[in-house]
């Protein structure tokens, strides 16, 4: 594998995280708990929408073959994304939202500050301007996540049923290719088995105070590293991709 083909393939994979995600949290535009959380919510995932777009632009013209970051976005099927598991599962309550967004923030805070130290200027950059944002959202997950957990008895059973079904899905985010391991000797791509006691510690601080339980199954889902998913994406593709494909040459 070539470093540029490696390179092309790592963007590619971050790019899909971040517009699936994005995709996701944009189901709750219009139906959060009240407005200003709502507009929140749409906030976060626009900051997280235009990180899919850069890292799908500068993925394009890793490429090479002419496709734009739309044509990555809209014109792929679901064997075609690289997305991590965690990012398509369904939203659930509001509980189970916000814990999946507090796990995914504190492991994109601890990528993207990881990720600004790479050599390739343009993925350096792009980190940069995340973590700022990043920030930002962990905040705003980490605080619900104590308000649900330290609430009511019903708050603190939606958030625990909401950890136990999306828990499975972490362990993905720390699984690494050769593609990783390429990028890594050339300084590039971030060594995620090092983030992972960082991340764990810092999650168990966060279920401690929020008196959460670890959930006791040791599986980990697996799978999309090499294009395979949960039957989710399919119907994210389908909603997300319907008008780029019925209209493929509309100008706005």
């Amino acid at each position: 594998m070539s470093d540029n083909e490696a390179l092309f393939k790592y963007t590619l994979r971050l790019g899909d995280t971040s517009l699936i995600l994005a995709q996701r949290l944009c189901e709750w535009t219009g139906h959060g708990p009240f407005l200003e959380e709502d507009l929140a919510l749409t906030n976060i995932a626009l900051d997280i929408f235009g990180r899919g777009k850069s890292m799908l632009e500068y993925a394009a013209k890793l490429e090479g073959k002419g496709r734009t970051e739309d044509d990555l976005a809209f014109f792929r099927n679901d064997r075609e994304y690289f997305n991590a598991l965690i990012t398509e599962q369904p939203n659930g309550d509001y509980a189970k939202t916000i814990i999946r967004q507090a796990l995914i923030d504190c492991f994109d805070l601890l990528f993207y500050t990881e990720l600004a130290k790479s050599k390739d200027v343009t993925l350096s950059g792009i980190a940069q301007k995340s973590i700022k944002e990043i920030t930002y959202h962990k905040r705003h997950s980490f605080s619900w996540v104590n308000r649900f957990g330290n609430g009511t008895e019903e708050s603190l059973t939606r958030l625990q049923n909401g950890l136990n079904d999306i828990w499975s899905y972490t362990g993905e985010l720390f699984e690494m290719t050769e593609v990783d391991t390429l990028l890594i000797k050339k300084g590039i791509a971030v060594d995620l088995s090092v983030l992972k006691p960082l991340w764990e510690k810092e999650i168990n601080q966060l279920l401690v105070k929020a008196n959460l339980v670890l959930p006791e199954s040791l599986y980990m889902h697996s799978g999309s590293r090499n294009g395979l998913h949960s039957e989710h994406l399919s119907y994210i593709l389908a909603e997300m991709q319907s008008i780029p494909r019925m209209h493929p040459t509309a100008k706005w």
